[in-house]
């Protein structure tokens, strides 16, 4: 549950319009307001053009926003770019391939991600204190990577790779977890497992996190607040014991009553079989 009143992130009003004055032309955000609380672990789902992984980008400053705020813990973060933001935030994409030196071993991304922010000096070696940090945190994972630590990261499965990528992305506790649909590349057996090991780390370092899902059994299965998205707006909010107790039928019931328009998306439908 939320800690305090105070928002970690508020996205006041956010505008981004792509292509503007072309043919093209697509509103991706329409004033869209959403407020997380500390603690919050809020799933989001939505059909395709609902402004899903806009938002994201839009709080990890990937781009400039054409109207409205961004705020992280308090801090108007609007007009910084996303290399100044990149303290407050971790994030983990879909592909297994991004947020990790494939060429690099396991410590040594580790060791990246452990530095990440702070002032960089002359010495490189990793310490045997950080080893000893590092397996510890890997050990967590169950995937016994604890006992690979000088392994190529290329040599690992997706799965393995997310894990790490989660890891890497929470070791400085960041103030806002991204999770852009960071299991849709997954088998099944895999991305259940890597959601269990998300839950682990999210609640264990108490991360404010914001995760995009296609499937709606995940939505409604983890975090504490589900929100639904469409036409750049959030449209359904419920949290606790509604949340808790919904199901597939009932999200799409509420979706329809609130865009005034069946959910569509093909993807996620095959997802909530």
């Amino acid at each position: 549950m939320p800690e305090n009143n105070t928002p970690m992130l508020s996205l006041k009003n956010v505008v981004k319009t792509f292509y503007a004055g072309t043919v093209n032309e697509k509103t991706a955000l329409n004033n869209l307001c959403l407020d997380l609380y500390p603690g919050d672990f809020v799933t989001v789902i939505g059909g395709n053009g609902a402004g899903k992984s806009t938002m994201l980008n839009a709080t990890a400053g990937v781009f400039p926003i054409d109207g409205g705020d961004v705020f992280i813990d308090g801090v108007n973060v609007t007009k910084l770019p996303e290399h100044k933001r990149a303290k407050y935030i971790g994030r983990v994409f879909q592909d297994p391939m991004m947020g990790t030196a494939a060429n690099m071993q396991i410590e040594e991304n580790l060791a990246i991600a452990a530095r990440r922010g702070k002032k960089r000096t002359l010495r490189w070696s990793i310490t045997q204190q950080e080893r000893a940090e590092f397996k510890k945190m890997l050990s967590i994972l169950g995937l016994g990577l604890e006992d690979r630590m000088t392994a190529k990261v290329g040599l690992l499965s997706g799965g393995q790779r997310q894990a790490l990528t989660l890891l890497m992305a929470t070791l400085n506790r960041p103030k806002i977890l991204l999770l852009d649909e960071h299991t849709a590349a997954l088998d099944p057996k895999t991305a259940a497992k890597v959601l269990e090991i998300t839950e682990k780390v999210v609640s264990e370092n108490k991360l404010t996190t914001l995760m995009i899902t296609h499937n709606m059994k995940d939505a409604i299965k983890h975090g504490n607040r589900l929100i639904m998205m469409h036409e750049g707006r959030v449209v359904v909010d419920v949290s606790g014991e509604e949340k808790q107790k919904l199901t597939v039928e009932d999200l799409l019931m509420l979706f329809s009553r609130a865009s005034g328009s069946e959910f569509a998306s093909d993807r996620a439908m095959l997802s909530a079989e």
